[in-house]
């Protein structure tokens, strides 16, 4: 079994606010150590809570990089896009200054696309603190079992951001790869429900993280820790 951290609370409510003052707290830390610090937050609609609490911090915002660990290839403004929900939900009140990376640019195609943000995302890594999600399929971020691209995404050698197409989604994914996100100082791997804790379960014993993409997260060099409410 994969041994991590983890921590249960009594409702949904008390484990985001009780994550977001966690994360401040060692957003705070790494700020202190280098006058600088970056936090990369999942989409979907499960973290909204969380980033709403977190906008409320108190942290030298100016010095944080925000950026989400992945994106759909649709514009900035559609309501499936990650980084709206982000600027909705997180880059407001006392985070407004936030400097939030973005991976939308002014170009056509997937390759000119990966091409113009790399060198954007390469400039604020690594992550100080990286918060996922997880999917009942055992996918984070945009790394699905079976996407076309995951296999490259894995790879030790896999550039910090990649192109993934899952089979059953209507559009290609930018992610931050296998890589990227196992070279953070501390990760948070946020789940809620019953189906995901029996997901979670399945992904503690051992295996190839192809078959379950969370694994990538849950067997980082750096502390990692599970926090879930039903």
């Amino acid at each position: 079994m994969i041994d991590v951290a983890r921590q249960s609370y009594p409702d949904r409510d008390t484990m985001m606010r009780s994550l977001a003052e966690l994360v401040a707290d060692q957003l705070r830390g790494a700020h202190a150590a280098k006058h600088r610090a970056t936090l990369a937050v999942p989409g979907g609609t499960t973290p909204g809570p969380f980033l709403d609490a977190l906008s409320e911090a108190d942290l030298a915002w100016a010095d944080i990089a925000v950026m989400p660990t992945d994106e759909r290839h649709v514009p900035e403004t559609s309501e499936r896009s990650n980084t709206r929900l982000i600027r909705e939900r997180l880059i407001r009140n006392r985070a407004a200054d936030a400097e939030l990376v973005h991976f939308h640019a002014a170009v056509s195609g997937i390759e000119p696309l990966l091409d113009a943000v790399r060198g954007r995302v390469a400039k604020v890594l690594p992550i100080d603190v990286l918060v996922l999600g997880m999917g009942a399929d055992m996918h984070t971020a945009s790394l699905f079992p079976g996407a076309r691209g995951l296999d490259s995404a894995l790879a030790d050698d896999a550039p910090d951001l990649v192109a993934v197409h899952p089979d059953d989604q209507p559009e290609v994914r930018l992610s931050l790869s296998a890589p990227a996100l196992r070279g953070a100082s501390v990760i948070h791997v946020l789940i809620t429900g019953a189906e995901k804790k029996a997901a979670l379960e399945q992904a503690l014993v051992e295996g190839p993280a192809a078959e379950a993409p969370i694994r990538v997260a849950l067997t980082a060099p750096c502390p990692v820790t599970v926090h879930y409410a039903d």
